[in-house]
């Protein structure tokens, strides 16, 4: 299978390594990986025209979801991934803790969250949904979450009809 890669490991400094690693972990479970670095674009448009493009050449996407400055995962990675949902493909996303989004939220602010109207709300007051999910549910249930990283995302493609 192709698989498009997504996530905000392109900012990672050593973006460039990490790409070859996930190549290899991919070709050995017999995939080739598609990832965004792989292109020559500069612009912005550029980027975003080529790495749709990628996606729609994908039998599937794998994203890393994990929380990307802040709480929640990498905007731009969130629209490929609603990107590849539209067309039908297959979404495995990944999360290295296992925990709720009520549980990552208070972690990743420091501290239980307050109950207004028997809901929990972070610092600013705002509800945080409380599904028992990993993540929003507009990722959560479409999406196959599963634990762990890229292997682990592999493991759960769906078998080729």
């Amino acid at each position: 299978m192709k698989l498009y890669l997504a996530g905000p490991d392109v900012f990672r400094p050593n973006a460039l390594a990490w790409a070859e690693q996930a190549r290899q972990i991919c070709a050995d479970c017999g995939h080739r990986a598609l990832i965004p670095l792989d292109g020559v674009e500069t612009t912005a448009a550029g980027i975003y025209h080529a790495n749709i493009e990628l996606i729609r050449s994908a039998d599937a996407v794998l994203a890393n979801l994990n929380p990307f400055r802040g709480c929640e995962p990498d905007s731009g990675t969130c629209v490929e991934v609603g990107f590849a949902l539209a067309l039908g493909k297959p979404v495995i996303g990944y999360v290295a803790e296992v925990e709720t989004t009520t549980q990552r939220v208070a972690r990743l602010l420091g501290g239980p969250l307050e109950i207004h109207a028997n809901r929990p709300v972070d610092r600013n007051g705002l509800f945080v949904e409380d599904f028992g999910l990993p993540l929003n549910l507009m990722l959560a249930v479409p999406a196959t979450i599963v634990f762990g990283g890229l292997a682990e995302a592999l493991q759960a493609l769906p078998m080729p009809v």
